[in-house]
């Protein structure tokens, strides 16, 4: 596989201002930090340029050792990645924002942040106002270039706007062919905000859905269960930060643009939204 080609062939999805980010990710989470450096370096090797990393992670110092070990945290090669980071719950607010950011930021060992993200909605302790305004700030400093949420519904995403009177690039959200969450992707695209999956293949739980659907279509293709699901995501049109620490995956992950699902096998897949969540309620959970 050519790495300079995996580079090339990742489509970069158009945001609301105007930054564009590679559709497909590596997500970074439940890797400790004195883990982390490697296997990021692997991905950027393989030909990731998207990391999506987060404070509650408590590993944005390791990434940020992948990043300086590799020469990805300056000059051409930091221009060619996206970083993504996301505030801790425990730290919204504006000046305990503004401050969190910078430790952030240093561990990272950056000069900026590509996205910057609430990582919780916390509507029990809503701070998203206030905060949204220290990431205004920070972008107009040209500390970060775009800014996004996780985790919102819609009823969070109208309060922010009418705070704030904008609407955040990039809802990330737990997304997978079991636990599609409609309502929330035809809010966002109803007002231009990007979604983002994690959890894509739900762990690798969706593999089995449907009563063999994904291993038969991945068998039609010859391609594995977990490139038919990201390749459903891909036409979507969602960005995707499936997590892997081996090598062998993270290029699977990222080979998805070979092949296309015929309308019957995206349909297929479609089918089998139902009540697969794997994660929390954003209405009742903190990521302190």
């Amino acid at each position: 596989m050519n790495i300079q080609n995996d580079t090339e062939s990742v489509p970069r999805v158009h945001l609301n201002d105007d930054s564009e980010i590679p559709q497909v990710g590596l997500g970074v989470l439940h890797i400790g930090d004195d883990e982390v450096q490697d296997i990021v370096e692997c991905a950027l090797g393989v030909g990731y340029r998207h990391i999506d990393a987060a404070a509650g992670y408590e590993n944005e110092g390791g990434v940020g050792r992948a990043l300086a070990a590799t020469g990805f945290d300056r000059g051409p090669d930091r221009e060619s990645l996206w970083v993504t980071t996301k505030l801790k719950d425990s730290e919204q607010g504006y000046d305990s924002a503004l401050k969190a950011f910078d430790r952030q930021i240093g561990l990272l060992g950056l000069d900026y942040i590509d996205m910057y993200m609430l990582h919780w909605p916390t509507p029990f302790n809503w701070r998203s106002g206030e905060t949204w305004n220290a990431f205004r700030r920070l972008r107009s400093e040209g500390r970060v270039r775009t800014l996004g949420v996780c985790n919102f519904l819609p009823e969070h995403l109208e309060r922010l706007h009418s705070e704030t009177g904008e609407w955040p690039a990039v809802n990330q959200i737990e997304l997978h062919p079991t636990w599609q969450q409609r309502e929330v992707v035809s809010f966002c695209r109803e007002h231009g905000i990007a979604v983002e999956a994690y959890s894509p293949i739900a762990r690798g739980a969706d593999f089995a859905a449907g009563g063999g659907i994904v291993e038969s279509i991945a068998n039609a293709h010859g391609v594995s269960p977990a490139q038919v699901i990201l390749r459903w995501h891909v036409e979507e049109g969602f960005i995707v930060i499936p997590k892997s620490v081996h090598e062998e995956r993270q290029r699977e992950n990222l080979d998805v643009f070979g092949f296309e699902l015929s309308d019957e096998e995206h349909k297929a897949i479609s089918a089998l939204d139902g009540n697969g969540s794997m994660g929390h309620d954003p209405m009742t959970f903190t990521y302190a």
